[in-house]
């Protein structure tokens, strides 16, 4: 090593500024002090062949500790070009000799810097693909940023130009370490209200205590402390001004990201680049709708995704899967769709579909779509590869026409095992041709059977074996130097060899895309064999699914604490601009219990993905399985959503266009309130909706925080002044407490049975007035299903306002949408002196005053024309 450390380097560094310089198995004093890093005795005998859990470390980096030397750098205002020379050694093999650093604005609001190797190309991530692949305008007429950076130490300090907040600072701070197969680059916070960095079990404000996030997407149910499906290294910060950051490192190879309580950060990865992108904010908000500049908005989701699903893994016959379709029909619940997990398919094989116990699927399929419902079947990752030569097409073309992720030394398909009875072969979905053989192999399928989504599982992708049978050869990407804190330690543990090959390159740099890779090719069929909007769920995640795919949270256990733990799940999602995303009800795992069923059923009825899914080998737990009280509260739950989805489509459509949250934590809408930072028992739709779940057994009473201003109890219609404190809310065993916030309106519809019934009915609205007496709301409406209505600007976009007594409402966009919607009925919340008079246009009308409650509701489904 030729880093020499002086005792004064290591002097007084305080232990919450003390960055990780061992962080691989056999830390000792001798070890430490050979990469020219500070030593502190632990006082005891550390065991030298596991690794230490995160905590103060012992060894560390000194001040001044430095591999890299800036030489000819230049700098224009935020922009800096300029190379940084190797003159040390980091004890990784390879450092890379000559490392480029260039700071560039995207516009007044984002700032990309990237450190990459001038001399080789390296991976990048081939996903997102911008929207629009024109360069960046480079805009930076009023930056909302400002770039420093020292002359000689590699690192940065970005600032907020408007009141000096330091936002990020790598200045001689930790050990800046660009080596082949070990990236590390560290900067210091400027709060610890920190959040992102998914997909984990966590809470929503994450703890900086010593917490690592690993990054590599991997088939395991959500537990603390674990890798699990999804990668997205991005963060949100709220200062302490209550202004907002964000930061995006897109690389998509396995990573750590290791907070610490100074409060720092450190990205450590073990491949592809540093590409970094800053976004000023300076609301949460703006912070999200900025990010999704760079990664791409969500899908714009057919209408019918919008209702109530309903699966199982293990209905075992089509004769059963009717029977919960037909009873939960008749028990009057709200219900939209149909799924069947991998049982409907023979031998476990995709495309296709068993003969014996699902014989009459066709027909099914077409009688569920004559009651104006929907049917989604899975499809796994991977096919067979041990059927029959000329008996399976999935295999048989893929192999002529070379489409699968090969074995390296062979170059033939990699083989492992899932769910087929023998072995498996996963297709390369970076290959060129993979789309149109995912199109055919899915066109067959529809021809027997006319389902309307698709459901894609396994995709991190999973492997019941670790590799191989027998495992994987020794090579250094299967086992780096350096391995993240992945679960039981090993890559490939239940998916493929890292050097297994794709068109791309290794499956080392590809495996956290290959879920993101294998929606596309889905979406891509979808739209080609229906010609209307693709809906996907997925499992596995990266940065940009959302454009493709929603997710939902994967094998969650029926337990109260995975209950409270989905909803900042569902929250971080919309994060990453994936908001279609639910967690199974009732829960996955285990058995659950009618109470825990019957909270969980009034919760999701509020996620954006309203699905109840189960294992096979637990009790049934669809509603009416759990008895009268559980098909009470979802009744009565899913019929209150029914009611708001148009309200709800118009949230989906804003995050398609502006890329806005659908559900959104409190310090969203009230960002300079401190005390909603750490709230995620409670959510909102949009900025009007309050949804306040019980999360705890027996309990009939909750605690909810409401921000300062008027809101309405949902089902009394009561209002309460919150000034930022908590109340109690009364939430019976069979309804969920629900507010809404004054000055809003919310356009909703006569509930059906299903959506296409619903549809039918003409639109309300919900006025709740504020303490000046207005109110103002958006309805978005379109066909519900076709492609591309907001490009082809086939919609209607109406904007309402309510004051002076007068609700009016006004197109926000002319456009070609020709359709009638009409006005069924308005009510009014909050009108604090008697009615005598209710006009419409200008005629007289009837109506009615509750002068207990202050509502003035117009005659339900009398109808008028809305504009």
């Amino acid at each position: 090593m030729s880093i020499n450390v002086s005792g004064e380097q290591c002097e007084n560094i305080p232990e919450a500024l003390r960055f990780d310089c061992h962080p691989v198995e056999g830390v000792s004093e001798l070890s430490c002090t050979s990469r020219g890093c500070c030593w502190t005795s632990p006082g005891k005998k550390l065991a030298t062949k596991t690794r230490l859990s995160l905590n103060v470390p012992y060894c560390y980096y000194p001040r001044n500790w430095s591999l890299y030397k800036y030489t000819n750098a230049t700098k224009d205002g935020n922009d800096f070009s300029g190379f940084l020379k190797l003159i040390g050694s980091s004890s990784y093999k390879n450092d890379k000799d000559l490392v480029k650093v260039e700071a560039s604005s995207v516009d007044d609001s984002i700032l990309r810097l990237k450190i990459y190797d001038p001399l080789k190309q390296r991976y990048e991530p081939p996903w997102p693909i911008r929207s629009n692949p024109k360069p960046f305008e480079h805009r930076n007429v009023d930056a909302k940023y400002k770039l420093d950076v020292d002359n000689e130490k590699p690192g940065f300090k970005l600032y907020r130009a408007s009141d000096d907040t330091v936002l990020f600072d790598s200045i001689d701070i930790g050990g800046f370490v660009f080596a082949d197969q070990f990236l590390q680059i560290s900067g210091l916070l400027p709060t610890d209200n920190i959040y992102g960095i998914g997909e984990h079990r966590e809470s929503l404000k994450l703890n900086t205590n010593w917490q690592t996030f690993t990054l590599f997407n991997k088939d395991q149910p959500p537990v603390e402390n674990a890798n699990l499906y999804g990668s997205h290294p991005f963060y949100l910060i709220v200062e302490n001004s209550g202004k907002s950051h964000g930061v995006l490192l897109l690389n998509s190879n396995a990573m750590d990201v290791i907070l610490q309580p100074s409060p720092g950060i450190t990205f450590r990865t073990i491949g592809g680049i540093f590409d970094m992108y800053f976004f000023l904010g300076p609301t949460p908000a703006d912070v999200i709708k900025q990010y999704s500049e760079i990664v791409g908005k969500p899908f714009l989701p057919p209408y019918w995704s919008l209702g109530f699903h309903l699966c199982r893994f293990g209905y075992g016959s089509l004769e059963s899967t009717k029977e919960v379709w037909r009873r939960t029909i008749a028990a009057h619940i709200p219900f939209d769709t149909q799924w069947n997990d991998l049982d409907y398919m023979d031998k476990h094989n995709d495309f296709t579909y068993n003969l014996e116990k699902f014989k009459d699927l066709p027909q099914f399929v077409t009688e569920i779509h004559s009651r104006g419902m929907h049917y989604i079947p899975l499809i796994d990752a991977g096919v067979s590869a041990s059927e029959i030569n000329g008996t399976y097409p999935p295999y048989d073309e893929g192999v002529m026409e070379d489409i699968f992720v090969n074995d390296v030394a062979t170059n033939r398909p990699f083989i492992g095992k899932v769910w087929n009875y023998v072995s498996t072969a996963w297709p390369d979905f970076t290959n060129p041709k993979t789309p149109n053989y995912y199109l055919r192999m899915m066109s067959k399928m529809y021809e027997w059977f006319e389902y309307d989504g698709a459901w894609i599982d396994m995709n991190e992708p999973s492997n019941f074996y670790d590799g191989y049978k027998n495992g994987c050869s020794h090579n250094s990407l299967d086992y780096p130097e350096y391995v993240p804190n992945v679960m039981e330690g090993k890559l490939a543990k239940k998916t493929l060899c890292m050097n297994a090959k794709h068109y791309l390159g290794p499956h080392y740099n590809l495996h956290n895309t290959y879920g993101t890779s294998h929606a596309i090719a889905t979406n891509y069929a979808l739209i080609n064999i229906r010609k209307k909007r693709p809906f996907i769920i997925s499992r596995s995640t990266w940065v940009g699914h959302g454009r493709y795919a929603g997710h939902w949270t994967g094998d969650v256990f029926s337990t109260w604490h995975d209950l409270k733990m989905s909803i900042p799940a569902i929250l971080s999602l919309n994060f990453y601009q994936i908001p279609m995303v639910g967690a199974d009800i009732c829960g996955f795992n285990g058995n659950t219990t009618v109470a825990l069923c019957n909270r969980w059923m009034q919760l999701g009825a509020f996620y954006p993905f309203s699905r109840n899914h189960n294992s096979d080998d637990t009790i049934e737990q669809d509603p009416v399985a759990m008895g009268d009280l559980v098909v009470r509260s979802s009744r009565r739950a899913l019929q209150i959503r029914y009611w708001l989805l148009p309200y709800l489509y118009t949230l989906f459509f804003r995050a398609h266009t502006f890329g806005e949250t659908v559900v959104r934590p409190l310090f969203f809408e009230f960002p300079e309130d401190p005390a909603t930072r750490d709230i995620d028992t409670q959510f909102l739709w949009g900025s009007s909706l309050m949804i306040i779940p019980v999360l705890e057994e027996n309990a009939v009473k909750v605690m909810a925080y409401l921000p300062r201003g008027l809101w309405y109890d949902f089902h009394t219609k009561k209002s309460l002044f919150g000034f930022g404190e908590r109340y109690t809310l009364d939430a019976p065993l069979d309804t969920i407490p629900l507010m809404v916030r004054g000055g809003s309106i919310l356009p909703a519809q006569k509930p059906g049975a299903t959506t296409t019934e619903s549809r039918k009915y003409g639109i309300g609205l919900l006025v709740a007035l504020d303490q000046a007496q207005t109110a103002k709301g958006e309805l978005y409406w379109d066909d519900g299903d076709s492609l591309d209505t907001v490009e082809k600007e086939q919609f209607l976009w109406l904007s309402f306002i309510s004051e002076n007594n007068t609700v009016s409402s006004s197109r926000l966009k002319e456009t070609a949408f020709n359709d009638q919607v009409f006005l069924d009925c308005i009510q009014i919340w909050g009108v604090t002196s008697n009615v005598s008079y209710v006009s419409l246009n200008g005629r007289e009308i009837e109506y009615k005053y509750n002068e207990k409650e202050k509502v003035s509701p117009l005659p339900f489904y009398t109808v008028f024309n809305l504009l």
